[in-house]
């Protein structure tokens, strides 16, 4: 009997998967192997994937069942009994982060001297400070709100915190009113104690609340107590009527301050009457009400990750540059002797950063092309363009106005650089522009030359710290030419189908990979097995989880390294029993995309931006390109040995969708694979320190 590939019991939900992942997230927060600082930043963390899930995600589903959209996705969930899993399994995630926060966290933070303090138990002279701070710093931007028949119930912002009181003049009878203050996003909601402790903080709603007296003079306060509401933030961008992308961005994000309430998160200590008024309100049911034990707003606490406490953080590193470029006189002279590859956080990303300030500078370079898709708030790459632009050279930057919840940032950078004199493209009508991609043309003995940077991760210095992802450095002929024709595709009116090297979305990277999966399958023998190795964000199209089932039922071996979305079900027998999944949540975020076949005695290994998703292979202009050096390919397998061998920070999927640590075998050693490569990059480090620099 043949087996159905596409019936739905053989799909995990991708949203229910993401949960998973978050869950993961909340793990390493309860891990008491991290420093206890870097056990807060999880909590954090977990609060602000959150945050983008419920306004994006859970806003979308909302959106289908207000549209009676009945198509089902491939794991044959409506998206109500979506919402209905969603808040089964949120709720008592929420309840546990709550529990770790205020039962194992803060405490231990506070015998390490760092406290977040309750007003009522400041010394006389504190409180006196504080009022003081509260008149001059505070009171002058706080705008409380009536709600009554005259003034209805505000359109507060999304994710914004905010006060609700209720309060009654002396003597008054009846109801209580009710008033809502929306605490400024200009304060900081963590405000210094004075004294000796410089890490004693109140909360910016804690003080608020306790000087209510000068808001509202001669008023009886009832009640107070801490509310947020998340707005629906999926963006409709008709990309086909707009005459203006960039004002259509403006319009929309002015709409997404305003978008539905998706969800309610209340404090659980709030009077009866004052939950019964914001239910009313919002209008919302039970399954999207959070009432939180204790603080609101956790993803905000990032904050304390800026303070000067190196003993409860993680230690310090400083990524190891890489020999082959610093022994060379400049970086073009390194490149032109072959092509080097980088992996960040172990190797430095100021190697990217060098390419492009030293193209600003060389009297040779003509021309410099790059995609921006996410960049840093002072970065030191748009920086160098500009002076480009100053040193006469012709530049050109396509930035993705609709990168998710950085559209503003992105705008800003738009308008900045075109003032500069960059030309700026904001990319193909229809299609978010995904790919990382920089390329310098450079004239060199009388020819051409066109260097190229391509990569896994954004051009942004301050992520490269903190996500793992792959760069490659390259002046090989074919890269230059598909790097000419992949620029004109972007920024002309190029219909190219034909490519040397590039693999690019949405052209021809379904069709490419998909091949390559199939003659794994096609190709597996006893004698000359395939394998097949993949590392990636999210998998989640059906059709290239079908093709990889196809390649285990044929025997292929299948090792998936997926940090988030895995809707694949390993270990089924007859279908997935060859494929085996992981994933490792650790210090630092993984983000490569690499894709490796083996087959009939030859290889092939790509990475790249895109991961197996149907907006990454259909929606998105992507790239990926072939690693041809056999010392590259070897240094990229081992990179996947060690994470493979991960008995630390690596989960393992079940067929049932559980994920079980992976832990050390009988006689066999504790391996965190992101530690051993810091320590492999810090010996490398400590070998390049001993060598004369810039020999060439």
């Amino acid at each position: 009997m043949a087996i159905n590939l596409k019936d739905s019991k053989y799909y995990f939900n991708r949203e229910l998967s993401w949960l998973e992942f978050n869950w993961r997230v909340l793990e390493e927060a309860m891990d008491t192997h991290h420093p206890i600082l870097e056990r807060l930043k999880f909590i954090s963390i977990f609060s602000s994937n959150l945050d983008e899930f419920f306004m994006i995600r859970v806003g979308g589903l909302k959106d289908q069942i207000h549209a009676r959209i009945h198509e089902l996705p491939i794991d044959g969930m409506s998206p109500r009994e979506q919402i209905v899993a969603i808040s089964n399994q949120v709720h008592p995630h929420v309840e546990i982060q709550s529990r770790v926060l205020l039962e194992d966290i803060l405490p231990a933070l506070r015998r390490k001297g760092l406290r977040i303090r309750n007003f009522v138990t400041l010394r006389a002279e504190q409180k006196a400070e504080m009022r003081v701070y509260f008149k001059e710093k505070v009171f002058p931007v706080l705008t409380p709100l009536a709600v009554d028949p005259s003034h209805p119930f505000p359109q507060l912002r999304s994710l914004g915190l905010n006060l609700i009181v209720e309060l009654k003049a002396p003597f008054e009878k009846g109801d209580p009113k009710i008033a809502v203050i929306p605490l400024p996003q200009i304060l900081n909601r963590f405000v210094e104690v004075p004294g000796k402790n410089p890490h004693d903080f109140i909360l910016l709603e804690d003080l608020i609340t306790n000087h209510l007296d000068l808001l509202f003079p001669n008023m009886r306060i009832l009640n107070v107590s801490e509310f947020r509401v998340t707005r629906n933030a999926d963006m409709d961008l008709s990309e086909a009527e707009a005459d203006d992308l960039l004002k259509l961005i403006e319009r929309e994000l002015r709409k997404r301050r305003l978008g539905t309430v998706v969800r309610l998160e209340l404090q659980e200590k709030m009077s009866e009457e004052s939950k019964r008024f914001l239910r009313e309100t919002t209008g919302l049911k039970e399954e999207d009400i959070y009432e939180i034990t204790g603080y609101l707003d956790l993803a905000s606490f990032m904050f304390l990750m800026s303070l000067p406490l190196p003993e409860i953080k993680d230690p310090e590193f400083t990524p190891a540059l890489r020999e082959e470029i610093t022994s060379s006189s400049s970086i073009f002279s390194a490149i032109r002797k072959r092509g080097i590859l980088l992996y960040h956080p172990y190797d430095s990303f100021n190697h990217v950063v060098e390419l492009v300030q030293e193209a600003a500078r060389d009297p040779k370079v003509l021309a410099i092309k790059q995609t921006l898709y996410r960049t840093s708030g002072k970065s030191p790459i748009v920086q160098a363009l500009k002076d480009a632009v100053a040193n006469g050279k012709q530049v050109t930057a396509l930035i993705e106005l609709k990168a998710r919840f950085d559209e503003e940032n992105n705008i800003g950078w738009a308008k900045e650089l075109e003032r500069s004199g960059v030309n700026v493209v904001y990319g193909l009508l229809g299609l978010k522009t995904h790919c990382k991609i920089l390329m310098i043309i450079r004239r060199e003995a009388g020819t051409i030359r066109r260097y190229l940077h391509l990569g896994t991760g954004n051009y942004n210095d301050k992520t490269a710290r903190i996500y793992s992802d792959f760069g490659y450095l390259t002046c090989d002929t074919d890269f230059g030419k598909d790097g000419s024709d992949f620029f004109n595709l972007l920024t002309g009116y190029s219909n190219q189908k034909e490519w040397r090297k590039f693999i690019i979305s949405p052209i021809n990277m379904r069709s490419e990979i998909s091949a390559l999966i199939k003659k794994c399958g096609d190709q597996h023998t006893a004698e000359t097995p395939s394998r097949i190795r993949m590392i990636m964000n999210s998998l989640v199209d059906p059709e290239m989880i079908q093709r990889l089932y196809q390649a285990s039922m044929a025997g292929v071996k299948i090792e998936l390294i997926i940090r988030g979305i895995c809707c694949l079900k390993p270990g089924l027998k007859g279908i997935s029993e060859n494929i085996t999944v992981r994933s490792i949540v650790g210090r630092f975020l993984e983000h490569p995309r690499v894709y490796y076949f083996e087959y009939g005695g030859e290889e092939k290994l790509v990475i790249g931006s895109a991961d197996l998703m149907q907006r990454n292979l259909n929606r998105r202009v992507e790239l990926v390109f072939p690693i041809e050096e056999s010392e590259h390919r070897e240094r990229i397998q081992t990179i996947m040995n060690y994470m493979m061998l991960d008995n630390q920070k690596a989960r393992i999927l079940q067929s049932d969708g559980t994920w079980i640590r992976a832990t050390p075998a009988k006689g066999e050693k504790p391996l965190n694979a992101q530690n051993h490569f810091l320590e492999r990059a810090g010996e490398r480090q400590r070998v390049i320190d001993t060598i004369p620099q810039k020999m060439d």
